[in-house]
């Protein structure tokens, strides 16, 4: 069960960033785009945020700011974003309380292991700090395409 509705208000967090510090009080105004990845560096995180950088003029024109949150560390962050160049800025998450905090920490299977990581999720905030649209589970493919549709919507 989600711990955040759509329709409600997002709850505040401040993470520390490889733009610096940041709070999603600071958004207020525009639009928040935020999405959950597992790991830096993995194909389908590098794949999720190459499709989120290459729609970021869009982003922008619609005055949506985009974040990536992992709990990969700001120094693995800052790597990952030089290297994808990507236009946007990653909140590094290493307790996880903001992935505890909008419910993206889920038991996952990979080797017939069962484990607790980070759920790919996406959540559009609005201008006056409402969450207006969240998914889950979220496919990679036509998945950034589906956030700006969203965004344009507002």
């Amino acid at each position: 069960m989600s711990k955040i509705d759509v329709g409600n208000k997002a709850p505040n967090f401040t993470l520390d960033g490889t733009g610096g510090s940041w709070s999603l009080s600071d958004g207020a105004g525009g639009a928040v785009v935020l999405y959950f990845y597992p790991r830096d560096n993995t194909p389908g995180c590098t794949q999720e945020g190459a499709d989120f950088a290459a729609a970021h003029a869009q982003f922008k024109r619609a005055k949506a700011t985009i974040f990536g949150i992992s709990a990969d560390s700001l120094a693995a962050h800052e790597k990952f974003k030089q290297k994808m160049a990507f236009p946007f800025e990653l909140l590094s998450d290493p307790d996880k309380k903001v992935c505890k905090l909008y419910d993206v920490i889920q038991e996952k299977s990979m080797y017939g292991k069962k484990f607790l990581g980070i759920e790919r999720s996406t959540f559009v905030i609005d201008g006056k700090g409402v969450l207006r649209n969240e998914w889950r589970k979220v496919k990679v493919n036509g998945h950034a395409a589906a956030v700006l549709a969203a965004v344009k919507a507002l």
